[in-house]
């Protein structure tokens, strides 16, 4: 049987950083992996961010998300079943960062998946500065995501204070009491320190498993569903970008946004240049990245078109 690993967190959580350290160290062990991406939009920024990885133990493959439930899951069962005939010791999952996990239980339990494919890990990544201003739906998500784990681990808690670390624990204790989870983290394997640096928490993850918790289901409605905005081509300098990342976030006109994430051609570049940008209400990250094209996204809920526009001008999407 394959294993499949499936690894979340909510937007901006760090996953694809993460799934470059665990990738790598599932490789050293000799293990044939192959990692599936799904992002929001035509251009897969995180798959972007992992071709390093690639190699003859590491595949990357990619699905198209953010049209519906339905779609996606038919579209992942897809590759999964074309994936099961390639020899791959494990499969890895990266959904988007909206992601209820009873989507993924669902999939493994149909045939032919069921055959060929068995649960390895769920993991959940939680920010060490995770948000408590999130709406109730979001909050579901990320409940949702760190109820059925088996592993708990803090992202950048090289950046995060001990206090700020415990605030966060206590914070996912609350959210899976709210929820009315039958198992809290006490059930989980937590981890609080800096993977890259801690080889030994990566032995233990390899082997933390999953739970299957129940809670109070949290139906999402018109009025809370997660929102994409696009633009294709987009170019800035970093100076500029940041400037405006700022702004929006402070404007609640522009909606409850989660994440701005993407690949921005440099206009400070003499020759076709690109950087990554990540950023969340709290954190923005730019950094040099080899890529061809560019592509900007905002995530939320509720946006706002014309309020961004304001500052980004108009969308491809």
């Amino acid at each position: 049987m394959i294993k499949l690993d499936l690894i979340t967190g909510f937007l901006g959580a760090g996953k694809t950083t993460f799934i470059k350290s665990y990738a790598k160290y599932l490789m050293e062990r000799g293990e044939r992996i192959c990692i599936i991406e799904n992002d929001f939009g035509a251009i897969n920024v995180d798959i972007v961010l992992l071709k390093e990885l690639e190699s003859d133990k590491c595949n990357l493959e990619m699905i198209v998300g953010g049209d519906g439930v339905e779609a996606h899951k038919r579209r992942l069962k897809t590759k999964l079943i074309s994936m099961a005939m390639l020899g791959f010791e494990r499969v890895i999952i990266e959904p988007s960062g909206a992601y209820d996990v009873d989507e993924f239980f669902d999939l493994v339990h149909e045939e032919p998946l069921d055959r060929w494919y068995e649960i390895g890990n769920v993991i959940a990544l939680v920010s060490s500065k995770v948000s408590e201003e999130l709406s109730e739906y979001s909050q579901y998500i990320l409940m949702s995501e760190i109820a059925n784990a088996g592993a708990v681990v803090l992202s950048k808690v090289d950046e995060a204070s001990p206090e700020e670390i415990k605030s966060t624990i206590e914070y996912i204790k609350n959210l899976l009491d709210m929820f009315g989870c039958k198992n809290g983290l006490e059930n989980k394997l937590l981890i609080d320190k800096d993977i890259r640096q801690d080889l030994s928490a990566l032995f233990k993850i390899v082997k933390c498993g999953y739970n299957i918790n129940s809670y109070k289901k949290l139906v999402s409605s018109t009025d809370v569903q997660y929102q994409t905005i696009f633009y294709f081509g987009y170019h800035n300098t970093k100076d500029g970008i940041t400037s405006l990342t700022k702004q929006i976030f402070k404007d609640q006109a522009c909606g409850n946004i989660h994440r701005i994430k993407g690949i921005v051609r440099d206009d400070a570049s003499k020759t076709e240049e690109y950087y990554e940008l990540n950023a969340t209400s709290g954190d923005i990250r730019i950094s040099d990245v080899s890529a061809d094209r560019s592509v900007l996204i905002i995530i939320g809920e509720n946006l706002s078109k014309e309020e961004i526009s304001k500052y980004l001008g108009n969308p491809t999407l």
